[in-house]
């Protein structure tokens, strides 16, 4: 499957979710230290599904994400500093410090925001979609989602104006088999495919694996390419799993909700080994390349934190401006 893409794209594809692995660990190793004065849920396991669609959207494309959004924010181009500034609740966030960790936003990377309210942003990147269709322009919006929220109705409702309106919009369905603790066999019949569901709606749809990065960018670029024809939506659903806690920076397993065996099953599928291994097996890099990459993304995250650490906390008179969009 390497062989279907840019050797240079499949290095790119390594270093971002390499890099969204640092960024999630630092996060999960520092949060003990009480300087991150909000909740974040971390996308350790989850790279793949980031870093192989963000790779075939163009700047001017809008994302809107969910509450586990560092990983899609890092992949579209979003400021690494500002980002942990904003945990860190500073002035320099990405929001201003007033959002947090779940509340990112920053236009100037298409990134339109992220929502504690599950479902939340599905009619908002739907409307940015209609926008775009109305405007005439040929950007696309993505909709990052997870299996939960296809349960809110109002996943159903934005769907329906989608394929009414054949509208520029690429739903991602992050399907990490949990919403918090509870399984999904407790939430949906076991017999439903979230993405033939989807699909029996009028909708273009597929599902695979999300720890292969390559098979992600693959269909992701393929559902780009149909969306910019102007065939309407596309909605791609992706197996992925969550290795630390629901909320924090800890591992739960045993808290009973889900197996030490099933953990383990899904962590020797790792997506970022997978691809690593499949670099090393063709020799498109050396240990040491692989090594370099690490040392220059472990630098960048450490200066990163102390940006953070070292920026200003918002004035106390700025609380309430820039609460509203006009």
């Amino acid at each position: 499957m390497t062989d279907d893409i840019d050797i240079e794209v499949l290095k790119s594809l390594l270093y971002t979710m390499k890099r969204i692995r640092f960024v999630e660990e630092a996060i999960s190793t520092r949060y003990s230290e009480g300087k991150m004065r909000c909740p974040t849920h971390l996308c350790t396991g989850q790279e793949a599904v980031a870093a192989g669609v963000c790779a075939n959207l163009r700047a001017d494309d809008y994302v809107v994400s969910t509450h586990r959004a560092h990983g899609h924010y890092l992949a579209k181009g979003g400021s690494l500093n500002n980002m942990l500034a904003e945990i860190y609740g500073k002035a320099t966030g990405c929001s201003s410090g007033k959002g947090g960790s779940m509340h990112i936003v920053d236009e100037s990377v298409g990134f339109m925001g992220s929502t504690s309210i599950v479902g939340g942003t599905i009619p908002i990147g739907t409307g940015l979609g209609f926008s775009i269709m109305l405007n005439k322009t040929d950007q696309l919006s993505c909709v990052f989602l997870g299996d939960g929220a296809t349960e809110e109705g109002v996943f159903y409702e934005s769907l329906n104006f989608a394929i009414l309106k054949k509208l520029p919009v690429i739903y991602i369905c992050e399907n990490n088999l949990y919403s918090v603790y509870s399984p999904l066999g407790v939430r949906q019949p076991a017999e439903r495919s979230i993405s033939k569901m989807v699909q029996s709606l009028g909708m273009a749809s597929e599902s695979s694996d999300g720890n292969e990065v390559v098979d992600v960018y693959i269909k992701a670029r393929s559902a780009v390419e149909y969306i910019r024809k102007g065939r309407g939506p596309f909605f791609l659903e992706f197996a992925t799993y969550r290795w630390r806690e629901h909320c924090g920076p800890n591992f739960d397993n045993d808290i009973g909700y889900r197996t030490e065996a099933e953990f383990v099953s899904w962590k020797e599928k790792d997506p970022i080994a997978l691809v690593e291994n499949k670099i090393k097996d063709r020799c498109l890099m050396d240990h040491e390349e692989i090594q370099g990459m690490d040392s220059l993304i472990e630098s960048e995250v450490n200066n990163a934190f102390g940006f953070a650490e070292g920026s200003p906390y918002p004035l106390q008179e700025e609380a309430f401006v820039d609460l509203f969009k006009e």
